[in-house]
């Protein structure tokens, strides 16, 4: 499990591209500072892959075509950044909300505003997954935990400080561009529970 509070950014070394699964090696010195072990679970840009393997501040993914399909990685190249975050010790503290590295979709990107000191960003998303955003809710975003700030028809905004800017890629996101999307686990069962009431 994951918290949405990014620890690192990595940087892509190499792909590996077998149809529609893959093999990425991906470079931090986040990895050398907590020494990852094989069969561990980093969340990538929001996505939870095992690392196969390890050597100093590199380590290894394999990527299977379910991941491929559903997430942005496809459109993923040598030098891009990513944002990581070890698995969640059972004794640390949960900062963000709980994110189970289970992309559900992606998300694009349809505008941008600055508002003081902060950024505002709106996505729109695919009508399927409209019901699990809501406002004040939250979401995690390329891996990042946040707010939506608010809601409208296969739209949602949040609103980012100068940190998270700084300290994710999400300040490099450009108009178009698509983004991992983790629904709130919680609503999941939430909405599950309610169509199945609406069809009995």
């Amino acid at each position: 499990m994951f918290t949405g509070i990014i620890k690192g950014i990595g940087r892509v070394i190499q792909i590996k591209q077998h149809d529609e699964s893959a093999h990425l090696t991906v470079e931090a010195p986040l990895f050398t500072e907590i020494q990852p072990q094989l069969g561990d679970s980093i969340a990538f840009n929001g996505i939870c892959l095992t690392a196969t393997s390890v050597t100093g501040s590199q380590i290894g993914v394999d990527v299977m075509p379910e991941t491929s399909r559903r997430t942005a990685l496809q459109g993923l190249r040598v030098n891009d950044r990513l944002n990581l975050e070890p698995a969640l010790p059972a004794t640390a503290r949960l900062d963000g909300h709980f994110v189970l590295g289970h992309v559900d979709t992606t998300a694009k990107l349809i505008r941008q505003v600055q508002d003081q000191d902060s950024r505002t960003l709106t996505f729109e998303i695919d009508p399927e997954y409209d019901d699990y955003i809501v406002e004040k809710g939250s979401v995690a975003i390329d891996g990042v935990s946040l707010t939506v700030t608010q809601k409208g028809a296969q739209q949602f905004s949040v609103s980012l400080i100068p940190y998270t800017l700084a300290e994710t890629t999400l300040g490099d996101r450009q108009i178009g561009d698509l983004v991992n999307i983790e629904t709130d686990v919680i609503g999941k069962y939430i909405v599950a529970m309610q169509r199945k009431e609406a069809v009995q």
